[in-house]
This record gives structure tokens, sequence and C-alpha cells, in this order.
């Protein structure tokens, strides 16, 4: 997820001449495929007849009416609310706010700031700390979070897929909040921005990125929600934070950077990396959680923190790779120069001086909130790429799988498939599950049928003729591996979601939101490299039946259904769930297949419990051009039998992203992130775009802030009802 200072991942990185989903779709009728679900829980892919677009929202209707159960799914209870439009006198939104429907209450948890762990200072809204009182305080731009009770369980279901509601104050009222901060913005982070970088303005901005771990409890007396300042569970994981590097590609020759010695006043070079150590995360996403208890944050558009001013790089001693290492540098997009300027001051981001560095990004990292000395582990069996989410599936077998999306344009979606099943009595029998198993990356057929293909050392053209001399290169470059065995490029894979196998339904049914694409089935035409040599986001594939639409700027949301049940399947089943769009437009690729609540740029999705389908999006916010009639960014709930049922549940303040959604185990509280609201301000002016939280009630003024936000039920009903 990104803003509008954060980058669009619109630069193409992949140079592989796989097939597109566009090539496929321009050998496939236009015609609607659809899941069909019958009464005795079977599935078939049906197809509509020659049924356009334009045609479906002709008979179409907006209705303010609830959405009744079926099956997998509890019904949605709320009515929908009003879209937060734009105000044509003031050029922004009518309302710097976070609506909800009547009956629910919205109130802030924390912000970017707050004070997580003992000796952490107070925010002051001149923006004139620095990082020592950073690494106390809640990161900046949060993104996906999970909600960990305490005393530590587990409530993982094996015939859900999902954590069950547990009832009881015990297990509901307290927890750990783990959230993601995906990246800063300077103009806001600094009193005067980093149009001059120094290394105190990077120490503090690498402290702002991460994860925030903090202790949160309700008050018995019905005085909401807050956050323990002392808590022995208070930590911050930061972009310099020690790791542990796990799995095949751990120890390997293209693992083994510069170490430095990170210091306040700078990074002072000391010897080589073993490659089982990294230091700090970066560009913290959309996130995932394991049935046994840990925390997963995925490292997204970690590229944009290194530059290679050079364009050419150190030779490294006893490695004969550099043609190869710089390829892959442009594979995931290491830039000339670097918007944070890191760079400049701190050697370790100097992708030509420092070329290994970049190897040691883009991974899954394992953190345990209950342990607060543990050493997050990155985990390189699950691939390196821009990982978006990574949300598992226990199938019937107790075999463990992760579904994962690529968030650039024209990249995959991946899953992982544990080699050894999953121990549902012994947590530390599970301690490294995640070192052991396959992973896979999609094609999906013009048929409504797609494969996983096996991203395998020795297999399908992965061979050191082709530049993959182990298994610890083809992690390495997942993405070149990708473009080897012919995955199909998609528009931005961003957050995946499980559905439930709840009230007869019984599929293994996954959803990933596709954000949009402005390069689909534009001129000239250009596919991803086979052998791995497009610059990340470059290509202009033509569309397909995966992704249909040329100029795909709403975006849409695909899923599938694995072959048998069975998350070891190597086939599965396919249909588009919705394309997003505004139903007034009258251009036919702008218009969406929806029942009028109107959306755009599909990004965070999540099931509860109960079956229900909670989407966020993520566009610039500011209700112009394409948004004019969609306003803000929302959130909203959908039925998954019926993708026309749709109803916007809330709606954001301006220019800002509404992200990350998790609650309580009984389902009563709900969890949710505003990102970089009021973004474009200035230094001189940076509450000028929006005042948020302080507009709704929180904190000082001075500067917008990002901040979690607590939703709850005035009745103390389950959300969604």
């Amino acid at each position: 997820m990104k803003g509008h200072l954060h980058p669009k991942n619109n630069t193409t990185l992949n140079p592989s001449g796989n097939e597109s989903i566009l090539d496929v779709i321009g050998r496939v009728s236009m015609k609607r495929r659809r899941f069909v679900v019958t009464a005795a829980s079977t599935s078939i892919l049906a197809v509509l007849g020659d049924t356009t677009v334009s045609g479906l929202l002709q008979t179409a209707t907006a209705s303010t009416s609830t959405v009744p159960a079926g099956l997998g799914f509890a019904g949605i209870g709320f009515q929908s609310i009003e879209p937060n439009l734009r105000n044509p006198a003031t050029g922004l939104l009518e309302k710097d706010l976070v609506t909800v429907p009547p009956g629910y209450t919205a109130r802030i948890l924390s912000a970017w700031g707050d004070p997580i762990m003992p000796g952490a200072p107070d925010w002051l809204p001149d923006a004139s700390q620095g990082a020592a009182a950073q690494e106390k305080q809640v990161g900046m731009h949060h993104d996906g979070m999970h909600f960990f009770p305490l005393p530590g369980r587990s409530y993982y279901n094996r015939t859900s897929g999902l954590d069950v509601p547990v009832e009881g104050r015990a297990y509901n009222n307290k927890g750990l909040l783990c959230v993601n901060h995906e990246y800063t913005q300077e103009t806001i982070l600094h009193p005067d921005g980093n149009t001059v970088m120094t290394i105190e303005k990077a120490r503090k901005s690498q402290a702002a990125h991460g994860v925030s771990i903090q202790e949160i409890s309700k008050d018995r007396f019905g005085g909401g929600w807050s956050v323990d300042r002392n808590s022995r569970y208070g930590r911050r994981i930061t972009a310099n934070t020690e790791m542990r590097v796990s799995g095949p590609a751990a120890g390997d020759a293209l693992m083994r950077s510069k170490k430095f010695s990170i210091q306040p006043n700078g990074s002072i070079e000391i010897g080589v990396n073993d490659g089982f150590t990294a230091y700090g995360t970066l560009n913290n996403c959309a996130h995932g959680a394991t049935p046994w208890g840990t925390y997963l944050t995925c490292e997204e558009n970690w590229n944009v923190y290194f530059a290679n001013p050079s364009g050419d790089i150190e030779s490294v001693p006893g490695l004969d790779q550099k043609l190869e290492i710089i390829s892959g540098q442009s594979r995931y997009g290491i830039p000339t120069s670097s918007g944070y300027k890191w760079p400049e001051v701190d050697p370790r981001f100097n992708a030509s001086t420092n070329p290994l560095e970049p190897h040691l990004f883009g991974w899954v990292v394992e953190i345990d909130p209950y342990e607060p000395n543990s050493r997050p582990v990155k985990r390189t069996s699950m691939g390196r790429f821009k990982h978006e989410s990574a949300q598992y599936v226990v199938d019937d077998n107790n075999r463990l799988a992760y579904y994962m999306g690529d968030d650039e344009r024209n990249e995959y979606i991946y899953k992982f498939v544990c080699s050894r099943t999953y121990d549902t009595k012994v947590r530390a029998n599970n301690r490294d599950l995640l070192d052991h198993g396959t992973l896979y990356v999609a094609k999906f057929n013009d048929n409504g049928t797609g494969e996983w293909l096996p991203l395998v050392w020795g297999q399908r053209g992965l061979t050191p003729e082709n530049g993959f001399n182990n298994q610890a290169e083809v992690l390495i470059k997942t993405r070149q591996a990708a473009d080897r065995v012919g995955a199909t490029m998609m528009d931005r894979p961003e957050w995946v979601a499980v559905r439930p196998r709840i009230r007869g339904f019984n599929e293994v049914e996954v959803y990933c939101t596709l954000t949009n694409n402005s390069r689909r089935g534009t001129t000239p035409a250009s596919v991803n490299n086979p052998d791995g040599t497009t610059s990340g986001g470059s290509a202009r594939p033509p569309v397909d039946a995966a992704n249909p639409r040329q100029d795909n700027r709403y975006g849409h949301i695909i899923r599938w259904r694995e072959t048998g049940r069975s998350v070891a399947a190597t086939t599965f089943n396919w249909d588009i769930f919705v394309q997003a769009g505004d139903s007034q437009r009258t251009e036919p690729n702008l218009v969406g297949d929806i029942n009028g609540d109107d959306f755009s740029s599909p990004d965070g999705l999540w099931f509860d419990y109960y079956g229900r389908l909670w989407i966020q999006t993520d566009h610039s916010g500011n209700g112009q051009g394409d948004l004019v009639n969609i306003g803000s960014n929302t959130m909203l709930c959908a039925n998954p039998n019926s993708p026309r049922q749709v109803k916007l549940f809330l709606t954001s303040p301006t220019r800002c992203e509404v992200t990350g959604v998790i609650t309580t185990p009984d389902h009563r509280t709900m969890f949710i992130n505003i990102q970089h609201p009021g973004e474009g301000s200035t230094p001189a002016a940076p509450d000028s775009v929006s005042k948020w939280p302080h507009s709704q009630g929180y904190g000082p003024s001075g500067r917008p802030r990002s901040a979690t936000v607590v939703i709850t039920k005035n009745d103390g009903g389950i959300i969604g009802t």
C-alpha cells in the first residue's frame, strides 16, 4: 500500500517474456465467469452467456437493505453509509473524519509517536524528537496488523480455517497488537523535511519504520481501549534491528553483504556478514500470522531505500556474478537515487558499494510477540519479492500453506506449502516449519483453470545454464525464477484473504486484490522476458482473462479454489469475484460490476470468522478525477456468494489510505488503520491538508498522524451484524 509520495509500483521491473494474462484473454471470449455454489456445497465454473459489464449495471440498483445469510456466510446487518465526497469550494473532502454506520462508534487507540514502552517520551507535535525517542514510540504510516490475546492462546479451528470466536473477558479485553509501519513521510517526520539530509534524520526515519508491538486492554468499566505505555511486551522492530536469516538462502554467498556497526552518528564498516544475520526490516506492508501464535511482517517496496548512483557495482571477493547482480537490481527496481536519501549518509544502503545488501530484504519476517527478547527471523523459503501479505490455510490433513502477492504491476501470485504438517498440540514443534517446503507461482489458464508451478532448482529451466546455481539462488531471484517457468503477469497482486470453511462451505477458496495497472493493454505491447532481464514494472502486457481491463485504473479481485480442497494441490479453478469501478460513469472500461457502493483500487482484504469479506481501498483519496463519485478511501463488506452485494462500512479523512483490519477473538472489537492522512502538505504547513486524528478529538494539533482506530457496536454486538 502506498500514498501520493510513496512509490506507485508504476515502473515495470519484470522483463520476462512469459505470456501475460492479456495474452490469455485475447484467445478467449470475454464472458463473465462465476463460481456457482449449490446447497450441497458443490461448485462449478459457470459462464454467463455474453453478458457485458454495462448490461449487468443496467439491472443493478443501489440498495440500503441488509444482506441475508447464505452458504458459508452469516449475512450483513448494517446499511451502507454515504461516501465522503470532495467539497468543490475547498478542494478537500467534506469530512476530515473516520465515519462508520449508525449504531457503531470509532475511537482512536494510538497514533504515530505515542509511547509504548518504559522510558518512552510523549510525542511532540513540532517533530523535534530524534531517533532515540522514535525507537520507543509508535512508528509512522501504519499498515497490516494482528491482535494476539493475553494470556497467549491459539484459537485455530481446522474446520473453519480461521481463529474461532472465543467469548470471555480474559481473551478479548487484553492483548498484543502488532502493527506494521510501511514508510515515512519525510515532510512531516522532520521539522524541515529531508531536503538537506543528515545521519540524524536517516536514523529517525529508520526508527519510524518496521513494527510496533503494543499491549492494549479494555477498561472493565466501559472506559474503552488504551495502551500500556510501560508494558514489558512493548517493543519496536526497526530498520536496524538485528535478525536471523533462516531457510535455504541463509549463509549463501549472495547473502554475505558488508557488515556495519550501526551507530547513532554513522554506519562503520567492520567486515563481512555471515549470511545468517540481517539488520532491519523495511516497508512493512501487509502481514500474516501463524496458527501457533507468531506474527509475519512482509517487506514490500524495500528497493526504494537503496540507490545505485553509478549503475555499476564493486566486485565481491570470491563471487563472480557481477552482471547477474546488476541485472537483479534492475529486476527488483533499485533506483539510481533514493527519495529517502539514506544512501547519501548511510553506506549500508549504497547498492553500488554494498551490492549484496539488497538481497537481505524482500522476505517474510516472523516475530514472536510473546517473547520480547526473541530475534525476528527472515524466512527465505517463502521467496524474495515485494511481499504484500501472507495468509495461511491448514487443510483437513493438517498441511499448511501460505498465499502471497508480489505488489508490482505485472508481477505474480505465489503459495508456499510446508513439507511437514502443522502440530496442533506442541507449539515448539512448529518453530522451523516455515523453513521447509515448496514455493509455487500461479499460472492462470484461459479456461478458468490454473496451475501452481514449482520453483525448484533443477526443474523447468531453473538450472546453472540459466543463472540458478542452487535452491538458494532460486529464492534470492524469485522474480527471475517465476519469469523462467512461465507464470501469469497480474495487475499488482496485493492482499490475500482465505474464506472460512463454515456453515456447510468446505472449499479451500482464496481471494487476492489486484489493485490497478495503468500499463495493462497499452502500447507498445511488451511482456516479461523469461531470462529475467525486464526492469520491474516496465512491461505493457495485453489484457487477458484474469486481467481483462485495459488501463485498469479501478482494479479487481480474483479468487480460486484448490483442487480436492488440498493446499498441496497443483491445480485450481479461478474466476473474477468483482471489478471495482464507478457505476455512474459511461465509459465501458471504467464502470464496475458492483451494486451501488462503488469503490476503487481494492487493497486490504480480510475474512472474518462469519464469512464476511472486508475490502479496504488505496487510491489518491482526494475525490477528484476518476474518483469524483467515489470520494475518500473506504472499507466495505461483501457477500462472497454474490459480488454485487457490497456495503460501504467506513469512510476516511482526506488523502489517506484505509488499511489493516483485525478483530478480537469474539469479533466485538475491530481495529483498522488510517495511513498518511493529509499527504501532500509541506514542512511549513504540515496540517494544511488534514488535521486528523486531532479533528476526531485525539491528541494535540500540529501535524497529521497515522493511527489505529477501534470500532465497536454500541450494543456490544458482533461487528458486521
